[in-house]
């Protein structure tokens, strides 16, 4: 009875936690509506899949950026023009629910410009806000 009871528990427990579908459809579309943007030289429209929130964290080559708008700032200064900002191309590797409204993401990112073509990996963390999802932590590199 012990053991059908802890069984019962854990059906529940991963129940709690469990996503739909429409869930990771939901972030994966983010990140499509964040690339297309970039393609179109948008930074305004990328800077819409984050957290529009003080507490947005961005981890690059120069550490740690807080808030929304240092962000957007420190975007618009290192890719000043279309040519800089290149096209944008995702690799995603994984999307992980942690719990019924965070999911972390990892992937590659890839960008094509006429003088080079720059790449590396993220990780991102989602948070779910009246069912829309937003990245609250990008540690990118």
């Amino acid at each position: 009875m012990k053991k059908i009871l802890m069984l019962l528990l854990m059906v529940v427990c991963v129940n709690v936690n469990a996503q739909t579908p429409n869930d990771r459809e939901a972030i994966l579309s983010v990140l499509e509506t964040q690339r297309k943007a970039w393609n179109m030289g948008d930074i305004e429209g990328y800077m819409q899949g984050y957290w529009n929130n003080d507490s947005l964290v961005f981890v690059g080559a120069n550490g740690p950026t807080y808030g929304f708008n240092k962000t957007l700032e420190n975007y618009k200064k290192s890719y000043p023009t279309n040519a800089k900002m290149g096209q944008l191309s995702f690799d995603i590797k994984k999307v992980e629910f942690l719990s019924k409204n965070i999911a972390f993401v990892m992937g590659g990112w890839n960008l094509k410009r006429a003088v080079d073509a720059p790449k590396g990996h993220f990780t991102l963390i989602f948070k779910k806000f009246k069912n829309q999802w937003k990245i609250i932590s990008d540690h990118s590199s």
